[in-house]
C-alpha cells in the first residue's frame, strides 16, 4: 500500500457573505465564488488578443519585508501562453535593502526552458518589465540586470530573439491636464501618452495616464 497527501483547492468564506438578506445578492456572491475557484483550477475568466506571436512577458520587482530587517525578496513572473493567463515565477532572497538583482540569470533561464516545455519551443520576443527601480538606479539596471538576461541566450544554440526591457515607476510627482474641447483643465482620458517636452531627453522615456480618476489629478 502507498499513502500520498493530495493538496485540493479550497475557497474559504465568511458568514457574512453566505447569509444575504437577498435572492440578487446571493446570486452576486455566488457568481463571484464561482469564478475565483475557476481561476484557482487554472481557468481563464478573460484574455487579451497579442498580435504578436512568440511573445514572453516577464515582470522583475524586489520587496523589501518594514517588519523583518534584513530581508529582501527579488521576485520574477514570466508568461507561458499566447493569451498571457499562464505564468511561471520564481522568488530567491537578496542582500539586505538591494534593489538590484544579482541572481536574475538564474530566474532567467528557468522562465525560458518552462517556456520550451510548456510550446516546444523558445520565445522570439521578450518584454521585461522592471518595478521598484528610482531615477538614480536606471544606470544600475542597464549595466547589471540587462547583461544577465542576455547572457542566458547562451546556454541555447543559435538563440538571439528581441528583448526589451522597460523600467515601470509608479510614484511620481508629475501632473498632467489637458484642454479638452476648448473647455477649462481637466484630467487625460485614460490611455494619453505624453512622449516629448517633459520627459527625459536621452532615454526612450514616456508617461502614461492608464486609469481614470474621479476626483484630484492624474499622476
Amino acid at each position: 500500500l502507498c499513502n500520498s497527501e493530495v493538496l485540493c483547492n479550497s475557497e474559504v468564506l465568511c458568514n457574512s457573505e453566505v447569509l444575504c438578506n437577498s435572492a440578487a445578492k446571493l446570486r452576486s456572491v455566488t457568481l463571484k465564488i464561482a469564478l475565483q475557484i475557476n481561476c484557482k483550477l487554472g481557468g481563464e475568466l478573460w484574455a487579451l488578443k497579442i498580435p504578436m506571436q512568440g511573445l514572453m512577458v516577464c515582470g522583475i520587482d524586489v520587496y523589501h519585508d518594514p517588519t523583518r530587517r534584513g530581508s529582501s525578496v527579488a521576485s520574477f513572473v514570466s508568461s507561458t501562453n499566447v493569451t498571457l493567463t499562464k505564468w511561471f515565477s520564481r522568488a530567491s532572497f537578496q542582500n539586505p535593502g538591494d534593489e538590484i538583482v544579482n541572481g536574475l540569470r538564474t530566474s532567467f533561464l528557468a522562465a525560458l526552458k518552462n517556456y520550451h516545455e510548456v510550446n516546444a519551443q523558445l520565445p522570439k520576443s521578450i518584454i521585461v518589465y522592471r518595478d521598484g527601480v528610482s531615477d538614480g538606479q536606471l544606470s544600475l539596471v542597464q549595466e547589471v540586470e540587462l547583461p544577465q538576461l542576455a547572457s542566458v541566450f547562451r546556454n541555447f544554440d543559435g538563440y538571439d530573439p528581441k528583448l526589451s526591457l522597460v523600467v515601470v515607476q509608479k510614484r511620481i510627482n508629475t501632473r498632467i491636464f489637458a484642454a479638452l474641447s476648448g473647455k477649462d483643465l481637466s484630467n487625460p482620458p485614460p490611455g494619453s501618452i505624453i512622449d516629448h517636452t517633459i520627459t527625459k531627453r536621452n532615454w526612450y522615456d514616456f508617461l502614461l495616464v492608464s486609469q481614470h480618476v474621479r476626483q484630484g489629478t492624474v499622476s
